[in-house]
């Protein structure tokens, strides 16, 4: 007996061995995953150590360079001619990028009213229809509701013969109109239950459905005129491309000339940006600029938004009589004032 017993306490004690190895293999594997986990988690952290102190090297060498420029007598009239310019880069794309957003704005709250008050019209129409198909019904449904109560008033009143001879056809008739009126009973119910639909959905306005091409190749047309208005502004001593050049270049990368000569190119700056502030183009002008630019589009395909940069290359010049002169300037292609950016696709 003491021999049995020491079997099944082997047995049993070998077991619980075997589970204690399992749950250890099981913890040491779960271990290997959070240490990989770790370090892959470190690995990144330590990338992103070094972007962050490459970026910071990059800012210092600018900073040291703007400071030995600044330090140079012949260049530090440079640099403010430039930061002067770029100052106006990026206010002609601020002003754009208004302008674009404000445009889409108003087309999209314009393009939805409409679609809403088509959609309410379609509405207001189906349940004009719809109550006149009810009073319609409940006329027919009271008529037959006359027209039973009378039968049954007739059926219960005879007597004698000529229930003997009539009574089984009218008792059939009776049925009949009850049949009928049951069904024009359902179908009250299912007209009710299609207004309750109707006030339900008028709860509801359908959801936007957006720009489609034409209207965004109008907005576009829009953007592109606005574009043109900024770069007509600025035309005369070359001030625009100037801007544009001083946005996409560093400091020090565009020698103006003398002192004499950056400081002219500041003044003109100033004076004529005043001239620009107290001007305003007539709204006129921008959509018959539109009008010109469409005239000479060309797209890609039928589902492209955005032009060819080859087909606009036209800056149109519209005086207050009217009269039209072209220059030669591809705003889109250049990408002046970041246009790519803000039009509509």
């Amino acid at each position: 007996m003491a021999n049995f017993t020491g079997i099944f306490k082997a047995a049993g004690d070998e077991a619980q061995d075997t589970d204690k190895l399992v749950d250890l293999f099981r913890n040491r594997s779960e271990l290997k995953k959070e240490f990989a986990a770790l370090r892959n988690e470190n690995y990144r952290l330590q990338d992103r150590i070094k972007e962050h102190r490459g970026s910071i090297e990059r800012v210092q060498q600018k900073l040291n360079h703007l400071e030995s420029l600044l330090l140079d007598p012949e260049w530090v009239h440079n640099v403010v001619a430039f930061y002067q310019l770029r100052r106006l880069g990026a206010h002609f794309e601020s002003r754009l990028a208004r302008f674009a957003e404000q445009l889409k704005q108003q087309r999209e709250k314009r393009l939805q009213g409409e679609q809403t008050e088509a959609w309410s019209e379609r509405l207001a129409k189906e349940r004009r229809q719809l109550d006149e198909s009810i009073s319609e019904h409940r006329l027919r449904l009271q008529t037959l509701e006359g027209r039973l109560d009378k039968e049954r008033e007739k059926l219960r009143t005879m007597r004698g013969l000529s229930k003997l001879r009539q009574g089984k056809s009218m008792e059939t008739y009776v049925e009949e109109l009850e049949a009928g009126l049951s069904d024009a009973r359902s179908r009250d119910e299912a007209l009710l239950a299609e207004r309750d639909r109707l006030a339900e959905k008028a709860a509801s306005a359908p959801p936007h459905e957006g720009l489609d091409i034409a209207e965004k190749r109008s907005i576009n047309f829009m953007i592109l005129a606005f574009a043109q208005q900024l770069y007509l502004d600025y035309y005369e001593d070359n001030l625009a491309s100037m801007a544009k050049e001083a946005s996409e270049k560093s400091v020090g990368a565009v020698n103006y000339g003398s002192k004499a000569d950056c400081d002219e190119i500041v003044e003109t700056l100033q004076r004529r940006r005043a001239e620009v502030d107290k001007q305003q183009c007539p709204s006129a002008t921008l959509q018959e600029r539109a009008r010109q630019i469409a005239k000479q589009a060309r797209f890609r395909g039928s589902d492209e938004a955005v032009p060819e940069s080859a087909s606009v290359t036209e800056v149109f010049d519209i005086t207050e009589s009217g009269a039209i002169y072209r220059l030669d300037a591809n705003l889109l292609g250049e990408n002046y004032f970041r246009i790519a950016d803000v039009l509509s696709r």
